[in-house]
C-alpha cells in the first residue's frame, strides 16, 4: 500500500496520511523526533526514496525523521495489517521448525497431502496469500504446538 498524501492536523496534534483505504492518523506523541511549541514541523512530505511507503518530516531545529506506513497501520489497528504480521511470524516459525524437524520436504508434502510448490509458498515469509489455517496445519505436521493468547491492550 502506498501513501497518496500527507498533512498535519495541529488541532488533533497528529500526522494524517491518505491511502486507498482512507485517512489514517498518527499522534505527535508517538513520533521519535517530537515537535514542541517552539520546535514545530516545518516540512512534511511523502518520501519517494522510501517507495511512497513513508513520510518524512523536518522540525524548525533542522531535525528530520521518517515514519513508515506500518506505524500508521499498527497504531490504527488495521485488521489486514495484523493478519499479515501474524502470517509472517508463522512463516518464519515454520521455516525454523522445518530445519529443526529433520523431516525431508518430500515427507512434509506427503503428510500435508499437497504439492511441493504449495509447501514453498507456505514457507515463504514474503507471500501473504495463505491462510492462518494452512500455516497451523504445516506447523502441526512439523511437530509444533501453537498457543494463542488474547491480551487486552490499553487504550
Amino acid at each position: 500500500m502506498k501513501i497518496k498524501s500527507v498533512s498535519i492536523n495541529n488541532r488533533k496534534k497528529s500526522v494524517e496520511i491518505t491511502t486507498r483505504k482512507g485517512i489514517l492518523s498518527f499522534p505527535f506523541a508517538r513520533l521519535r523526533v517530537k515537535p514542541t511549541a517552539h520546535d514545530k514541523i516545518t516540512a512534511i512530505y511523502v518520501d519517494p526514496e522510501l517507495g511512497r511507503r513513508a513520510v518524512t518530516y523536518r522540525l524548525a531545529s533542522g531535525q528530520e525523521d521518517s515514519v513508515h506506513i506500518d506505524a500508521f497501520l499498527d497504531y490504527n489497528r488495521d485488521p489486514e495489517f495484523l493478519r499479515k504480521i501474524t502470517v509472517h511470524k508463522l512463516s518464519l516459525e515454520a521455516a525454523n521448525a522445518m530445519k529443526a524437524s529433520g523431516l525431508s520436504k518430500h515427507e512434509v508434502v506427503r503428510r500435508l497431502k499437497t504439492s511441493p510448490s504449495q509447501l514453498y509458498r507456505l514457507l515463504d515469509p514474503t507471500n501473504y496469500r495463505k491462510s492462518i489455517d494452512e500455516m497451523l496445519r504445516l506447523l502441526t505436521v512439523l511437530g509444533c504446538k501453537v498457543e494463542w493468547s488474547i491480551v487486552k491492550q490499553a487504550a
